[in-house]
């Protein structure tokens, strides 16, 4: 009888082993499809009343930082980032105002259906 035992105990043992073994890989496969690595995008930093980033008609300050910042502060207009050719709309609404005018590195995930950059980072563009 204790032979039986151990033969269980052992057979118990290595079917745990087995199961962590298979959750460990579970959790591995579901870690790397969960996100996608974030993109780099290049562009200037406008808000969405000036999206091609021409600040002439608006005239809101004496320069393109004034005018977007004027923008969004008194006219409730939103920080975007504009690449040459597209506009997009930023999650983080608050980190662009220190780049306001400015070309920048904006790292994130695009979603394309709402064009809208879920920001993970904003740095200066060289």
């Amino acid at each position: 009888m204790r032979e039986d035992s151990r033969t269980t105990y052992r057979m118990n043992q290595q079917k745990t082993a087995a199961l962590v073994g298979i959750l460990g890989l579970a959790l591995l496969a579901a870690a790397s499809f969960a996100a996608p690595p974030g993109q780099t995008f290049v562009g200037t930093i406008t808000d969405d009343m000036c999206p091609n980033a021409d600040h002439s008609k608006m005239q809101m300050g004496t320069t393109d930082a004034d005018c977007t910042r004027a923008c969004v502060d008194a006219h409730g207009a939103s920080y975007v980032l504009y690449d040459g050719k597209k506009t997009f709309e930023l999650s983080d609404q608050k980190t662009p105002d220190q780049f306001a005018g400015k070309k920048v590195k904006v790292v994130g995930t695009l979603d394309p259906k709402s064009n809208l950059i879920h920001v993970e980072s904003i740095t200066a563009a060289n």
